[in-house]
């Protein structure tokens, strides 16, 4: 996990991204990795540069191939919690970021794409 923050600051830092935003996406990864690795038993995250238009932006993906959320609406609900804490990972993290999409299916994975934009 510690390398995974590491590598997200990185390249937050390389794209000049400000101290508040890049520490939001990296506090967004962590908690989106903590879920794969807690939920997911383990899984991938990749990272990558994006545009729109020339505004930069930073992606990056989460997958694993575990259970699954049978009802993504509920688990992004502040307070819900399958493993027994404060319930506030999804909807937190959603909040962290620009955007935010999650695919979930039951028994075979779940996949979070979140996108950080830099602000001019």
């Amino acid at each position: 996990m510690g390398s995974a923050r590491k590598l997200v600051s990185d390249w937050a830092t390389r794209l000049a991204f400000s101290s508040v935003d890049r520490t939001k996406f990296v506090t967004a990864a962590s908690e989106l990795g903590r879920n794969a690795l807690v939920h997911g038993g383990g899984g991938t995250m990749t990272i990558a540069e994006v545009l729109k238009g020339e505004q930069p932006g930073l992606r990056l993906d989460f997958e694993d191939e575990g259970k699954g959320i049978a009802d993504v609406a509920q688990a992004m609900t502040d307070g819900y919690s399958s493993a027994r804490s404060l319930g506030l990972g999804l909807g937190g993290a959603r909040r962290l970021v620009s955007e935010f999409n999650i695919i979930s299916h039951p028994g075979r994975g779940t996949r979070v794409t979140v996108i950080q934009w830099k602000r001019r």
